[in-house]
């Protein structure tokens, strides 16, 4: 959350300062640098899928428009939870489960006001400050990010409509 939410790495408390790099889904490590000048939602959503499959398109976003994107469509917060705790130091290994509600907009889609989540496992790999130098998540993104679509698009949906009021005519 700090490698999102605090864009200062004096302000991180958790992490280590120098040393840290995290990876999502077996993908290539990014270091501490690297994550901060992509932003933490593009990171944690990177994805292999061409862009055409994407509903979320990491390359094609900025810090401040990823971080935007997900602030309005959770006014009220993102928690994230930690469920189960695997092992210790010096890698500790969880269970987590991140959730919202929907109660904004989602790239085109209405709100829903359902709840949003999915779940996964990270690895810490924690010095002997318990400073976080390496974090491995694994979590399936795409239903996740499927969850934003059960209501339409507001551009399809107005598009698709005969009423001339709802084509906007």
């Amino acid at each position: 959350m700090e490698m999102v939410h605090k864009v200062r790495p004096g302000d991180q408390k958790s992490v280590h300062p120098k040393n840290y790099s995290a990876s999502t889904n077996g993908m290539k490590p990014l270091t501490r640098k690297e994550w901060t000048a992509i932003g933490g939602y593009n990171a944690f959503l990177a994805t292999k899928l061409p862009p055409e499959h994407r509903i979320y398109d990491p390359d094609e976003e900025t810090v401040d428009s990823g971080m935007s994107t997900f602030l309005t469509a959770f006014p009220r917060g993102f928690a994230i939870e930690v469920l189960d705790v695997y092992s210790g130091p010096p890698r500790v290994a969880f269970k987590f489960r991140h959730w919202g509600y929907m109660e904004g907009p989602f790239k085109g889609h209405p709100p829903h006001g359902q709840r949003v989540e999915f779940f996964g496992v990270c690895i810490f790999h924690v010095d002997e400050e318990m400073k976080v130098e390496k974090a491995e998540y694994f979590y399936e993104r795409g239903n996740f990010l499927a969850s934003f679509l059960s209501a339409p698009a507001a551009a399809a949906a107005t598009s698709a409509s005969g009423c001339p009021v709802m084509r906007g005519n």
